[in-house]
């Protein structure tokens, strides 16, 4: 018996991007490799070396990561004093991502970790990172995170970008009633 009613469209489910089908693989692939690689060294050598290279490693990475942090401080602080804000994080960021690779136990994140400290390797990838965020903001379609972010930005005449909100008020408007304060 028909009714003459449309029959109801579901919403089409919206497809997994690759990077959530493959990023679980991808991560239990390389937990597999470093446990692997950690054997292959015990067998090698002794349990007492895996502990002091993971020791190492740990201890290590603790240092870069505090040494990263207090380069970023001492950075916002002098770009503060001049009245400004600073102008690239001059690398603090890979740094404390390779003293994090380097914390972690396992041989493989040390090894990427060590290779994130190498500055012509932070360098490349920082212009890439910015590359990359670049097109994706200009790609924005309207009505899109991307674009609200792209319209929050105000460029400066000197090359600066100020975030905030333009609020236009036109000469004939008048305020309808008492604002209501602005509330967290």
């Amino acid at each position: 018996m028909t009714t003459g009613a449309p029959t109801p469209t579901y919403p089409v489910r919206p497809r997994r991007s690759r990077l959530r089908t493959f990023l679980p693989l991808g991560i239990a692939a390389w937990l597999v490799l470093e446990i692997w690689l950690l054997t292959v060294v015990a067998d090698a050598t002794s349990g007492l070396v895996v502990f002091l290279l993971l020791l190492a490693g740990l201890v290590l990475g603790s240092v870069v990561v505090k040494r990263a942090g207090r380069r970023a401080f001492q950075a916002l602080n002098e770009a503060l004093q001049r009245g400004g804000t600073p102008e690239s994080g001059g690398g603090n960021g890979l740094m404390m991502l390779g003293g994090l690779l380097i914390m972690l136990p396992g041989l493989v994140s040390d090894a990427l970790g060590l290779v994130l400290l190498i500055p012509p390797v932070q360098k490349a990838l920082s212009r890439y990172a910015e590359r990359t965020v670049d097109r994706k903001l200009r790609a924005a379609t309207p009505g899109s995170f991307g674009d609200a972010f792209q319209q929050a930005r105000i460029h400066r005449p000197d090359g600066k970008i100020v975030p905030g909100e333009v609020v236009r008020d036109e000469p004939g408007d008048e305020p309808q009633g008492p604002v209501p304060p602005l509330t967290r």
